[in-house]
């Protein structure tokens, strides 16, 4: 646990980039960001979450997936996170254990969504504030057991196998693309 916390330390000022760039693409005027839920009206604000979410998920789930399928991104990349490959090595701590770049590809889906969703800022500062709190808590390896929620059972499955479970929030993506492997089912079926 310990080296789980100085990795995530050492990355965690780089993790800062991203919401930083956002923000001055933000200010810039670049994007498709709004500052108030009044300039759109509540019923188009969670219509935009709501697609902005999906998005998200969708981007998370692919970037996720190919720093794992793309042989050179797992090995100098996401193979920093993946030391922690059973239930006994993952902690909360291990959810923000990763080489930088990786932790900042997995967030781009959240900037891209900025250029295409109409978002309101703060709603999207707050999510990326989620991200983190979520990967700590699907690290933890206490499953909730709450569907569709992507919970730790999951995700603990995802770092035993490296096939399975790629998804973020929920297991729609993993279900879409025929990753999903459920805590629940019999290990040699899942096979």
């Amino acid at each position: 646990m310990l080296l789980q916390i100085i990795v995530t330390m050492k990355a965690m000022p780089w993790y800062c980039a991203l919401p930083t760039l956002s923000e001055y693409m933000v200010e810039k005027g670049w994007t498709r960001c709004f500052s108030s839920i009044a300039e759109v009206g509540w019923p188009a604000y969670i219509a935009y979450v709501t697609i902005y979410m999906v998005f998200v998920e969708f981007g998370i789930y692919w970037m996720h997936r190919e720093l794992h399928d793309i042989k050179p991104l797992y090995k100098y990349l996401h193979a920093t996170h993946h030391i922690y490959n059973k239930q006994n090595t993952l902690s909360p701590f291990a959810g923000l254990a990763f080489h930088p770049l990786d932790g900042i590809l997995q967030a781009v889906p959240h900037v891209i969504a900025l250029f295409l969703i109409p978002t309101q800022f703060m709603t999207h500062i707050l999510l990326l504030f989620v991200e983190a709190v979520w990967t700590a808590n699907i690290h933890d390896c206490i499953h909730g057991k709450v569907w569709p929620v992507m919970g730790a059972g999951y995700h603990t499955i995802h770092h035993t196998t490296y096939r399975h479970n790629y998804g973020h929030y929920t297991i729609w993506m993993d279900w879409m693309f025929g990753t999903l492997r459920d805590p629940e089912e019999d290990p040699k079926k899942a096979e």
